[in-house]
């Protein structure tokens, strides 16, 4: 990172990952294309789990090569009268696997139930006993995290755990 000044800690990119609701998840596709699919996702046992088909270019693309990249944006503001964006993101890069192991798939699809849905337990079960066998259940195992944040909000722009600054584009 060039701004050392505005790199986030690794307290406060893991509090990101923890309340961020979806990011961009970046693999190396067909013919070395980039590829960037956004996705839901839970932080969890210091792991990244998402949800995915059974087939389809994302799993292709894993099976050819499993270094990827994710990122969370948790504050894009544009401020036009200073021709800037006060911005606050992390980027996660690790090796990302298909989980086989059914109390992992387990664990994990419970993990992304309850954050998307929190007690509702009865439809969750429903939802895993007819859903889980259907899909993927992927490990983004974490090999470095990175988190910046603009000048501007250094200092003021405390995260905090209550913070709704997550933009729909």
């Amino acid at each position: 990172m060039r701004r050392l000044a505005q790199q986030l800690s690794q307290e406060q990119c893991d509090d990101i990952l923890r309340r961020a609701t979806s990011g961009t998840l970046a693999l190396l596709g067909d013919n070395d294309y980039p590829y960037a699919v956004p996705m839901s996702f839970v932080y969890t046992r210091g792991c990244l789990y998402f949800h995915s088909a059974l087939h389809g270019h994302k799993v292709d693309a894993l099976r050819a090569h499993d270094k990827v990249s994710f990122c969370v944006i948790d504050r894009d503001e544009v401020v036009p009268s200073r021709y800037t964006t006060y911005y606050r993101s992390v980027i996660v890069f690790g090796t990302l696997h298909i989980v086989d192991a059914a109390a992992e798939r387990l664990k994990a699809a419970r993990a992304l139930g309850d954050k998307y849905h929190p007690r509702h337990e009865a439809s969750l079960q429903r939802e895993l006993a007819s859903g889980l066998s259907r899909m993927h259940v992927l490990r983004l195992d974490i090999g470095h995290v990175t988190g910046k944040q603009a000048v501007e909000l250094m200092g003021k722009g405390a995260i905090t755990p209550d913070e709704t600054t997550h933009k729909q584009y």
